[in-house]
């Protein structure tokens, strides 16, 4: 996925806008607890764990791997049509080519599966919203929460799952959480995924260091069943103290305002961390406005690209 230097919004303002709970939520420090959160439960659906082992990305260039995933969630919550729509689209052509066997049942898997997109989808976007409220200025206002899962919605209109079925409330996330629950499972494969990437031991200083000091942090979001299972749980002390030294942390970073965010992420995610460079350092936006998956589709798709000039 290559990235111009220019303004991160040329063509409307993206699909959600400056006033948007989702440019403050995905522009916080915080979601790069979020998304170490998402990441580890993103294995616990067998068939994307399946698809992460066998291509082995997390393991052959974890930077890479990892700094441009989250560059992609931050491109769709803060990009411009144009921009997202790209994204998505080669995002999409690397899917296509994960497939395979997943071992334990058997079956063919995809990692362009609606079923397993929706699993990524709502993990990411309901771990960055966790981490918000618990480390960062806390809950949002009600209006904006109910802001923020619509523009949940929305953002999956880019991925193939259905947005139909896109939990559009906290309490319709809880009633998928409860209703995917039994399919849930934790492989061999699965578990060294998750432990690696809370405390990645055999790469670089900057991943060892970044994934080490936030796994506290990540593990004391997770509820008791989750740590349990993936076999990562912490004392109740680390739970009660780590948190606050975080919300320190949190609370220095941003009284630098974009400056400390912007240079926590480009530590560890040097992808993300010039986008939220370009994100912040935009000083006029296109009068355009926003605009919807399916406008930026038909004006900037491939389809319409590749269409022959009338």
């Amino acid at each position: 996925m290559k990235l111009s230097d220019g303004p991160l919004r040329v063509t409307d303002q993206g699909f959600f806008g400056p006033d948007s709970p989702t440019w403050k939520v995905w522009a916080a420090p915080t979601a790069l607890i979020g998304f170490q959160r998402s990441v580890v439960l993103e294995h616990f659906d067998p068939d994307l764990t399946a698809a992460v082992a066998d291509s082995a990305g997390i393991y052959t260039d974890p930077f890479g791997r990892l700094d441009r995933t989250l560059a992609y969630f931050l491109l769709v919550a803060t990009a411009d049509g144009r921009t997202a729509i790209a994204a998505s689209e080669h995002l999409m052509d690397v899917h296509r080519k994960a497939t395979g066997i997943e071992p334990v049942t058997g079956k063919r898997y995809s990692a362009n599966n609606p079923t397993s997109q929706l699993w990524i989808h709502v993990t990411g976007w309901h771990s960055v919203l966790k981490c918000y409220e618990m480390y960062g200025p806390g809950p949002l206002a009600p209006d904006q929460e109910a802001r923020y899962w619509r523009d949940c919605v929305t953002a999956a209109e880019l991925q193939t799952c259905d947005p139909a079925d896109v939990p559009a409330s906290r309490d319709e996330v809880r009633a998928y959480f409860a209703r995917v629950r039994p399919r849930l499972a934790l492989t061999e494969r699965a578990r060294t995924g998750m432990h690696y990437l809370l405390r990645t031991r055999d790469r670089g200083v900057r991943l060892r260091t970044g994934s080490s000091l936030i796994a506290p942090a990540t593990i004391a979001t997770l509820p008791r069943w989750m740590r349990t299972m993936g076999g990562f749980d912490q004392p109740g002390i680390v739970d009660s103290l780590y948190p606050r030294a975080v919300r320190l942390a949190v609370r220095a970073a941003s009284a630098q305002h974009s400056a400390g965010t912007v240079r926590l992420s480009g530590l560890i995610a040097p992808m993300t961390g010039d986008i939220l460079r370009r994100h912040f350092a935009q000083s006029a936006e296109p009068a355009s406005g926003t605009v919807t998956p399916a406008q930026a589709r038909e004006q900037y798709g491939r389809a319409a690209r590749t269409a022959p000039a009338s």
